[in-house]
């Protein structure tokens, strides 16, 4: 969530001028005025308010202001009467940037409201805590407090302490994973935290569960502690196929590539009913019982999954999709068997199944898919090729996967790509700065 901190002892008039002055500027005919009105702010909160502007406060404004500029360019195109900016919406741009619904939820958080004060300023202390790993300050306020183990963010992300480990979905400043993230979670877990909570992180709903928000973050994937926290919240009775029981956080760990999570929730009992999972997990057995063909699953086979998935009801989108997974999560035996049961190829969940094996280093998959005839020019999300993607995977090395030296590691697929006949001049930008990457680019051509 892109949130810009609030610094110490805010106060309101601290930002009605501000929002007054964005008006002015916003009616301004100088195209600069805005981006002036942003410099003086940022200005403003390192002299005055006690904010260190650090890159991520200064990348947040500068979001902030491309908002503001677009949503005066919309006004203006569609001839709308009034100001391009009226000082209500200058006020809301300004609460939104700060994590707030509208100012209104803005106004009550920094005014002194008494308690109600007093309260908000605990939880960002501890939501502080949290994520920095101070056991000692959220072990105090905890013991002063106990009922803010099951309090909420005044933000409009409205998540619990707990939800804070997960790194997702809260302000991005708070988005980080402390060595000591598994020993966090267990004391709010101890102390009485809703291991099941709902927040209204990304529009709320039924899988906005610590659970769910863990298995698709990167920061405690990148830390080697996704799994062990996904371990932890079973401990204390995390529902392992989600609060729906549609199996949502298995299916999300899968989506996001994380192999040890998903693992994890395998073997503390998530289902494993349909093919995309099966297919995760390397089940052939179960992926044998669940494909009749490419087109056709098992009676009684699920062909559920999560409505982001974007699936439809049909077992070959079904199928496919688990192709995809088995080439994610190098299960080789799992992708010769759909393969020889006429599967796509082609199949994509954004990237092909070679995109996915090549990036994620399983060579074996790499020369099977080559050998039936995998496209090495087919496109990415993104517009990368397979020799494209797999260079950005080498200076972006999977966190699930962990290499120790990724420049020499990925050669051997970068070659298997190359001497099938990719195209070395789709790898952009080249030089890619990976010296034995672009020795090898330039032996097969690379300008």
């Amino acid at each position: 969530m892109d949130t810009l901190p609030l610094p110490p002892r805010p106060r309101l008039e601290q930002y009605r001028k501000p929002a007054k002055e964005l008006v002015t500027a916003a009616a301004s005919n100088d195209p600069d005025a805005v981006r002036s009105w942003a410099t003086q702010w940022l200005e403003a909160l390192a002299r005055h308010l006690e904010l260190e502007i650090t890159p991520f406060v200064r990348g947040s404004i500068q979001r902030a202001v491309r908002d503001i500029e677009w949503r005066i360019r919309e006004r203006r195109v569609e001839g709308s009467p009034g100001p391009d900016l009226s000082l209500a919406d200058a006020q809301f741009l300004i609460a939104q940037a700060h994590g707030f619904a509208n100012w209104t939820a803005f106004v009550r958080h920094v005014e002194p409201l008494g308690d109600d004060q007093a309260k908000g300023d605990i939880f960002e202390t501890a939501a502080d805590a949290v994520v920095s790993g101070d056991l000692e300050t959220l072990d105090r306020l905890l013991s002063q407090h106990p009922g803010l183990v099951r309090a909420r963010s005044a933000r409009i992300h409205r998540a619990t302490l707990l939800h804070h480990v997960a790194a997702n979905g809260v302000e991005d400043f708070r988005q980080r994973t402390p060595p000591n993230a598994v020993a966090v979670a267990t004391r709010l877990l101890e102390a009485g935290a809703e291991v099941d909570a709902l927040a209204d992180t990304y529009g709320g709903g039924a899988d906005q569960t610590t659970m769910n928000l863990l298995v698709s973050s990167v920061h405690p994937a990148a830390a080697g502690l996704q799994a062990a926290l996904v371990n932890a919240l079973l401990d204390f009775g995390a529902a392992v196929n989600g609060v729906a029981n549609n199996g949502t956080p298995l299916m999300t760990a899968i989506a996001f590539a994380y192999s040890k999570s998903a693992q994890a929730l395998a073997d503390r009992g998530a289902r494993l009913d349909n093919v995309i999972a099966a297919a995760a997990l390397g089940r052939l057995d179960l992926v044998k019982r669940f494909v009749l063909d490419a087109r056709t699953v098992a009676p009684g086979v699920s062909l559920v999954a999560p409505p982001w998935f974007g699936l439809p009801t049909a077992a070959k989108a079904h199928i496919e999709r688990a192709f995809v997974a088995a080439c994610k999560f190098g299960r080789l035996k799992v992708v010769e068997f759909l393969l020889d049961a006429g599967v796509d190829h082609g199949a994509s969940d954004g990237l092909t199944g070679l995109h996915w094996a090549a990036g994620h280093r399983y060579l074996d998959i790499v020369r099977l898919l080559l050998a039936r005839g995998a496209s090495l020019e087919a496109k990415n999300a993104w517009g990368g090729t397979v020799l494209d993607s797999t260079v950005w995977f080498a200076k972006h090395p999977p966190v699930d996967h962990p290499h120790d030296a990724p420049d020499v590691e990925y050669l051997p697929i970068l070659e298997a790509l190359l001497a099938a006949g990719a195209d070395v001049n789709a790898v952009h930008p080249f030089p890619t700065e990976i010296e034995p990457v672009d020795t090898l680019l330039r032996r097969y051509g690379g300008d």
